[in-house]
């Protein structure tokens, strides 16, 4: 969340910062319910205030024996507490209608970003790998035809056990997204994060923590039994990203300075609807319901945050050098940032398979595979994440960063596209070869069952 005091006093800048990012909210309405619940406020601390008062004078009227004073006394007193509770009851709606808006007001973005509506007007900030790309086969197999050949993806048998937008990995195409995930937490462990297996399911209230509600719900997967009381009693949520458990688990809590900075990485599956995507990938693994990735999530001390921003997002291309995928880095631009970053660097990097009209010269696409992202202060107000800069100074909220380190299946994309050979069989990066027993190749398997064999043979 905003500094509600900053709202207060910055309406018009605010105001500007929301337009910039084409946020539909209606900030009048807001400063108007706040203004509304603060004279509520101060109308009941004058009502205590006097009633306290009157409680003083109903004791002095009790040791004087004045019982007629005492009588009246104790009657102005009920009248006030009448009051105060019909004020309190007012206020209490009045609040919970005011933080309803407040959480549905997205973040400032950072004076650094620049200035669009939306992905076109991104900046491009720098490329690698591009100098001398690895010699590629003629035609390069999109990764879901290629993998339906080696059998190493099967989408179709998925789609009968679970549904649309999921899928089987198989054999080598198994062994090769325990690889990457293996290989990534390596790598972060290298550079100073500690590891956290975390909770798959989450509690609204942590959703509500990173800012995935309540402006993301539909996209989310929810938990619980048969009937709706029971989802309520479960109040449980599928992990969308690693993000929301391994945030809210400082939650209400005080850190102090020298926990910072803080860095975790988390391997889990996370699970998304999508709500808003349909249709947009019906083939293949870059879209799907059900991904495995590796989370990055920082914990820093305020002044320090855009400097950690700029190293998390080396620590998360770190793998893409290593695997020797070409990529590029995007600056989001004010209106595609997520609902809480105040800056968002995208990794993008480049599967040669599809030829898509924003793809490189090279052709191919583009295929984002970690957001590296400032929330500043945002996430912590949610979460009440805060730290001491000294044992006897007031507690401070802290800043919060993430990034992907990275999405495995389009990084598995980028690998069966960028490292296929002439006759079918993809060459495995030698870093990831001692993740796989060694193996050099993949060379696919033999299918299974009578969709394997022809029509003549089956006759």
């Amino acid at each position: 969340m905003i500094d509600r005091t900053y709202l207060r006093e910055n309406p018009d800048e605010v105001r500007d910062a929301l337009e910039n990012r084409g946020a539909d909210v209606d900030l009048d309405e807001f400063l108007e319910l706040d203004e509304r619940w603060r004279e509520l406020k101060a109308k009941g601390d004058d009502l205590r205030h006097e009633r306290n008062q009157i409680t003083k004078k109903i004791g002095e009227f009790v040791a004087a024996g004045e019982d007629e004073k005492r009588e009246d006394a104790i009657e102005q007193s009920r009248e006030l507490k009448a009051k105060i509770e019909d004020v309190e009851s007012e206020g209490a709606e009045l609040e919970e209608k005011l933080q309803k808006r407040y959480l549905e007001i997205p973040q400032i973005p950072h004076e650094s970003v620049p200035l669009g509506l939306d992905e076109r007007h991104n900046v491009e900030d720098r490329r690698w790998g591009f100098d001398e790309t690895r010699e590629l086969p003629d035609e390069v197999t999109p990764h879901y035809e290629l993998g339906e050949e080696l059998d190493i993806i099967d989408e179709e048998r998925a789609a009968k056990t679970t549904g649309a937008g999921f899928y089987f990995l198989k054999g080598e195409g198994a062994q090769l997204e325990h690889a990457l995930i293996q290989f990534m937490l390596d790598i972060h462990r290298e550079q100073g994060y500690v590891d956290l297996f975390p909770p798959i399911p989450v509690k609204s209230a942590s959703m509500r923590g990173t800012g995935q509600f309540p402006k993301f719900a539909d996209d989310a997967y929810r938990l619980g039994g048969s009937n709706e009381e029971e989802y309520d009693d479960d109040d449980l949520w599928l992990c969308p990203t690693a993000e929301v458990p391994v945030t809210n688990m400082y939650a209400n809590e005080i850190l102090l300075q020298d926990d910072l900075p803080l860095k975790h990485q988390a391997y889990t599956p996370n699970f998304r609807r999508e709500a808003g995507e349909h249709g947009t990938e019906t083939r293949g693994i870059v879209r799907v319901h059900q991904f495995n990735k590796v989370e990055l999530v920082n914990f820093v001390e305020p002044e320090e945050s855009y400097d950690r921003l700029e190293n998390l997002l080396e620590e998360a291309t770190d793998v893409l050098e290593r695997l020797g995928l070409p990529y590029r880095i995007l600056d989001l631009c004010t209106g595609d940032l997520t609902f809480a970053s105040a800056k968002t660097y995208d990794i993008e990097v480049w599967a040669p398979g599809d030829d898509m009209d924003d793809g490189p010269e090279e052709g191919g696409r583009w295929l984002e595979v970690s957001s590296a992202s400032n929330f500043e202060a945002f996430q912590a107000r949610r979460a009440g994440l805060r730290y001491r800069p000294e044992r006897h100074e007031s507690a401070e909220y802290l800043h919060t960063l993430n990034a992907s380190g990275l999405a495995i299946p389009r990084v598995m994309v980028a690998i069966l596209e960028y490292y296929q050979n002439e006759d079918g069989t993809v060459t495995i990066p030698e870093p990831l070869q001692p993740y796989m027993g060694g193996k050099e190749l993949i060379e696919g398997h033999e299918k299974v069952g009578e969709s394997a064999v022809g029509a003549g043979e089956r006759e």
